[in-house]
């Protein structure tokens, strides 16, 4: 029979118990046995001139008196303190199995716990009790282990399902190019295809792999916004908002767009490539579903410990309730996915979110009166920032084809 901790540790504590009453009797009996008796015969002609008694030697009938005096008392107190052993022990295994039930209570509270914790519920911790002892420091380091599960669960999840979703939106936006090339090939070589049907078969499957080749490097930046931020470098919204509102120069002044930048210092630590495509993707999103002699307005400070970087642009009316839609993948206003002849991907804004996320921040997506879009978006702010020069950056000028490529603005909402 397997014995529970409270069982052994009460049994414990009982024997220790016993072994030191059993000691204690053992040694006060040995005492009691070799300490010889002591018997003075007093002389009844009383004391002397001094007022001293005399002691004469003691005859031999009491010396033998005095040993079965000494001999009843040891035989007497071998059962008296066998029972007084007894009683003890008894009393000593009673408290010690409460005593031991209350040490071992918190290892019980922690085990109960782990039992009820599973893959869908991590949320539940062990409760830390007073004082600060090791039972506490066990509950405490426990509750840390539990964390770090808990992330590790949400960050394999959220990578499942940033996988989930790139192959879904990666099938469902790659069906139409590669219908329309195959459809082009067997029309063409169908019969007997001139040089000219051969050439405009060529054209069509360039179209179709030029597309593809653009929703997949939109892909696997979104996914790789979504995987999370990797090596982290101090930077500055204000400056890497300024690269991108110089590269964006011509587009504005072609479309007629006034750009109102404020530009204040707002120093955040992350990924300085991701930074520089979100800041890319929300000003060519602004600046290609704006309208004719709009106005862009760029504003980057510092509140509190988040850094803020809010840009609002002119538009197309959207109702409200589908603003936070624009965020989604190849969505635009209304709602609705994007045709695969669209001149923008739709990713542009659900990049932006995953960059954010990635970087611990918030996004906010909030519709103007009379059209147009107001986002806000609070990254951690990194007081020593500043103190490095940003990089340079090389991500806003190299990569806008492949996510948003540019085109003349439209009459179309942001998104």
């Amino acid at each position: 029979m397997r014995l529970t901790a409270r069982a052994r540790l009460a049994i414990l504590q009982t024997a220790l118990v016993l072994a030191a009453g059993a000691a204690l009797t053992g040694l006060t009996y040995l005492l009691m046995k070799r300490r010889p008796a002591l018997v003075t015969h007093l002389d009844p002609a009383g004391p002397d001139a001094q007022g001293t008694l005399q002691l004469v030697p003691q005859p031999q009938d009491l010396r033998e008196l005095a040993d079965r005096v000494q001999a009843d008392t040891l035989s007497a107190l071998l059962p008296q303190a066998g029972l007084a052993l007894v009683v003890v022990t008894a009393l000593a295994a009673v408290l010690a199995w409460l005593v031991a039930g209350r040490v071992l209570r918190p290892i019980r509270v922690i085990s109960a716990a782990a039992r009820r914790l599973s893959a869908e519920n991590l949320t539940e911790r062990v409760p830390v009790t007073t004082p600060a002892d090791e039972l506490s420091a066990l509950a405490g380091t426990v509750n840390d282990m539990l964390d770090r599960i808990q992330c590790g669960v949400a960050e394999r999840d959220r990578i499942l399902d940033s996988q989930r979703l790139f192959t879904a939106n990666a099938a469902h936006e790659l069906r139409t190019p590669l219908t329309t090339a195959r459809t082009a090939i067997d029309v063409t070589l169908d019969g007997n295809p001139s040089r000219n049907e051969l050439l405009a078969m060529a054209g069509d499957v360039r179209d179709a792999v030029t597309h593809m080749q653009r929703v997949l490097n939109g892909l696997l930046l979104l996914a790789r916004s979504q995987a999370g931020a990797g090596t982290r470098e101090a930077a500055d919204l204000a400056a890497i908002t300024a690269a991108a509102l110089g590269t964006a120069e011509e587009q504005a002044a072609a479309a007629g767009i006034a750009v109102h930048a404020r530009l204040r210092p707002a120093p955040v630590t992350g990924e300085p490539v991701l930074l520089e495509r979100l800041v890319g993707n929300l000003v060519d999103n602004a600046l290609r579903y704006n309208h004719a002699d709009g106005h862009l307005i760029v504003e980057t400070r510092t509140a509190g410990a988040r850094a803020v970087l809010r840009i609002c642009n002119t538009g197309r009316e959207i109702a409200p309730e589908e603003a936070q839609t624009l965020l989604e993948p190849f969505v635009h206003g209304q709602g609705t996915r994007v045709r695969t002849d669209s001149p923008g991907l739709g990713l542009g804004l659900s990049i932006v979110r995953a960059i954010t996320h990635a970087h611990h921040g918030h996004i906010a997506i909030t519709v103007r009166p009379g059209g147009g879009l107001d986002i806000t978006i609070e990254l951690p702010h990194h007081s020593r920032a500043a103190e490095r020069p940003a990089r340079r950056p090389a991500a806003v000028t190299a990569q806008p084809a492949s996510v948003m490529p540019a085109a003349p603005p439209r009459s179309r909402p942001a998104g």
